[in-house]
């Protein structure tokens, strides 16, 4: 049985569409917002995933841009459910790499439709990988019975594996790249530096997340650095092997877009943040981020690694912490920060 995940905020409309899927024979499991969303997804792993663009918390567009950076989620086909209707947003929506759209208000038939359309594509890929993945030597580490994100999965299979303490630099701007890291344990910062030493991070990653490909498809030096915010271990994959890899299997190599198509959306994301939210706006966001990145456990970084995603001074972020946690927002032990109120943060005024 399929299944699909349905990421809507209105619970009447979600509910609907859960019945109707259920009725024609689908496994179903839904989320009220985006970041849920994406914990669902990671766990249940769904055939397909329908979602919402305009929702609070995490919009449609970053909960793919999210999906499209996880090994496990970048290859299940995307469709939007919108009541945007304008070329624009289409074009926009599948330059991200989403498969499909519907438009609301739509017809059961409609929906059933793209939905079958979509496994469908999707099935056939499976198949023509099952048939070809073992026709090359040099890569049978990569056969697989499941599908391409499983090929992309096995790069780490009898791959030397690393270890860097907390605080260890990965690889620094303007070095040229070598290997493709692919994070088993732990967390990276990803961050670009001015002339005056300071940092802005641009990407959080952690477990199961890759390092250092934009440089090897771009074929040049690195354009930022990369330090373990704590003890991480990586397996290694020689750029070479990476990109025959990305040769021979078109499927992967449309994975990776997918990410840089991520990536693109990240920093505007973060551009337009920076230009237009207040500290306190920004601080809240950040604290948002890292609570979908720690889960359950209490968020341990260093201030100024938090004002380096934030864009703003550790005093700054030092001040806003404190408001913070007056107002009841946050608890802080031992360092850590402990989140209080979501829904505050998330309604933070700018």
């Amino acid at each position: 049985m399929k299944s699909i995940l349905i990421i809507e905020d209105n619970n009447d409309i979600r509910e609907n569409i859960a019945e109707i899927l259920e009725l024609a024979g689908y496994e179903t499991h839904t989320a009220e917002n985006g970041k849920i969303g994406v914990e669902t997804a990671e766990r249940v792993v769904p055939d397909l995933i329908l979602c919402d663009v305009m929702m609070p918390v995490l919009d449609g567009y970053g909960v793919l841009s999210i999906v499209n950076k996880k090994p496990v989620l970048a290859d299940i086909p995307f469709i939007f459910l919108t009541a945007k209707s304008g070329k624009e947003d289409f074009r926009y929506g599948m330059n991200l790499g989403a498969d499909d759209y519907i438009t609301k208000p739509f017809e059961t038939n409609e929906l059933l439709s793209v939905i079958e359309l979509r496994l469908s594509k999707s099935d056939k890929i499976d198949k023509l990988f099952k048939q070809n993945g073992s026709e090359s030597p040099d890569f049978s580490y990569f056969i697989t019975e499941t599908k391409v994100v499983e090929a992309l999965k096995t790069l780490m299979i009898n791959r030397e594996t690393r270890s860097f303490s907390k605080k260890t630099t990965i690889y620094t701007e303007g070095s040229m790249p070598r290997f493709l890291y692919i994070i088993q344990k732990g967390k990276v910062k990803v961050f670009k530096t001015n002339n005056e030493g300071k940092e802005l991070i641009i990407h959080l990653l952690g477990e199961k997340d890759y390092l250092g490909y934009m440089a090897i498809l771009r074929e040049e030096k690195y354009t930022d650095s990369a330090i373990a915010l704590e003890d991480c271990d990586f397996a290694i994959v020689p750029k070479e092997d990476f990109l025959k890899l990305l040769n021979s299997n078109r499927e992967v190599s449309a994975k990776f877009i997918k990410m840089l198509a991520g990536n693109v959306v990240s920093q505007q994301e973060l551009l337009l943040q920076l230009a237009y939210n207040s500290v306190r706006k920004r601080v809240a966001n950040v604290l948002l981020l890292l609570l979908i990145s720690y889960g359950d456990e209490p968020i341990s970084i260093l201030r100024y690694d938090i004002a380096a995603l934030a864009g703003t001074a550790k005093e700054s972020v030092i001040r806003t912490l404190t408001d913070f946690r007056s107002e009841g927002l946050i608890a802080v032990e031992e360092g850590r920060i402990v989140v209080l109120n979501e829904g505050k943060l998330k309604n933070m005024s700018n």
